[in-house]
């Protein structure tokens, strides 16, 4: 039985707003203790004696048991940032649109809670990927993508990317940018890009290019302890590199290594739930005027 639960949400539409009051009530209700984030200033504020509200988790009484992040797939990334070192389970409620981390519907909150409630769940660890090279790219935060990295060109002239597997040469690609993603963020930038779907358990790292100039080149997939090097040329001075919603610019030149992280992120998945059955709902898989 969950004994204590925390709530993070940054959008102020007024459907997520609905949800959060919806899990505190479904909550409270189970008379499980509630921690929601917000500020002094948010328009939804709930005050309620039985609510503790924080900004940030050091700041709470005690760590929750469980996070439940309300909002997007964007909202998922920026939870993932705040607990992936406390080592919290993670469930996304969605308020968004497509929602492959964020996949509680925010119909079915109540039932939803009931489970959870109930330990009628399981948790899972998903994979990260870490930027090490060149530090302090974000400017403080951290490298750590739960999605993916990407290599981009900062103008319209496209770049060329050198990539290096454990120091062995792969190949030179010649386009946009290159997406380095892990299985979560498969679903992601890499689904838009032509990259293969994996499992979210899966370690494996998969590098899929953006629009390459070589109509032959095609998404390969990695080990997911490999590390990766790789080196950029182009006729400007800079490029960009992103990390899930964060991005930089890197001097032309400059290397890029990326690892898998030495951590991973808890989520949960509710029991009837599976990832099969997501990927068919999400993707509209079998819809047809003829079925």
């Amino acid at each position: 039985m969950i004994q204590r639960v925390a709530i993070f949400s940054k959008d102020y539409n007024e459907k997520t707003r609905e949800a959060v009051r919806k899990l505190v009530g479904e909550f409270l209700r189970h008379t499980v203790h509630v921690q929601v984030f917000q500020t002094a200033s948010d328009p939804g504020k709930i005050s309620d004696m039985n609510v503790e509200s924080f900004i940030e988790f050091s700041s709470l009484s005690a760590l929750p048991e469980m996070v439940l992040s309300v909002g997007g797939d964007g909202t998922f990334l920026e939870t993932m940032l705040r607990v992936k070192d406390l080592g919290i389970p993670v469930a996304g409620v969605n308020t968004g649109r497509m929602g492959f981390l964020a996949n509680i519907p925010a119909e079915e909150i109540g039932n939803s809670v009931d489970q959870l409630c109930t330990g009628q769940f399981e948790i899972a660890e998903r994979t990260l990927l870490e930027l090490s090279h060149p530090a302090g790219l974000f400017e403080g935060v951290s490298a750590t993508a739960l999605n993916e990295i990407t290599i981009q060109k900062a103008t319209l002239s496209m770049i060329t990317i050198h990539v290096y597997v454990n120091e062995t040469f792969l190949n030179t690609y010649w386009a946009d940018g290159l997406i380095v993603s892990t299985a979560t963020g498969s679903t992601a930038y890499n689904l838009s890009a032509g990259g293969p779907i994996l499992f979210p358990d899966d370690q494996s790292i998969i590098i899929s290019p953006i629009s390459p100039h070589n109509l032959t080149i095609r998404p390969i997939v990695i080990p997911g302890d490999c590390k990766l090097k790789m080196i950029m040329e182009g006729r400007t001075t800079e490029y960009l590199a992103t990390c899930d919603f964060r991005f930089g610019k890197v001097a032309m030149g400059e290397e890029i290594h990326i690892r898998k992280a030495g951590s991973k992120l808890k989520t949960v998945m509710l029991n009837g739930r599976d990832f099969y059955s997501t990927l068919r709902n999400k993707l509209m898989w079998g819809v047809d005027k003829r079925n």
